[in-house]
């Protein structure tokens, strides 16, 4: 499993391991501090909440996916726009506090 995480023309790649032990605090300032670097703003954005909710999503197959990554998409999360995007990547997109584009895609094992 891995998150890419791109903004202004840049992008990071986070490898997830173990998607049931994953730290989210450093994951969630990993982000933070590649959106510095990128020269934008996070301030209002939750990757706290995100992150653990788009892991559900694609995680643990055996329990309906993609079917917990449509209902996460269809209820929503806070100011991120979700998709499902066959083949079981979750998107999530935002606009931060500057203006910029923020697009998260979480790509599965299978």
């Amino acid at each position: 499993m891995e998150f890419e995480v791109k903004l202004n023309g840049k992008s990071l790649s986070i490898p997830i391991e173990n998607p049931f032990k994953i730290d989210i605090e450093a994951t969630a300032k990993r982000i933070e501090s590649f959106m510095t670097e990128a020269g934008s703003l996070s301030r209002g954005l939750d990757f706290n909440g995100l992150l653990p909710k788009m892991i559900r999503g694609v995680a643990g197959c055996e329990n309906g996916c993609p079917a917990d990554a449509r209902k996460l998409v269809a209820r929503g999360f806070s100011n991120f726009k979700l998709d499902y995007i066959e083949g079981g990547i979750l998107l999530a997109e935002c606009p931060t506090a500057d203006g910029k584009s923020l697009v998260i895609k979480l790509f599965p094992d299978f």
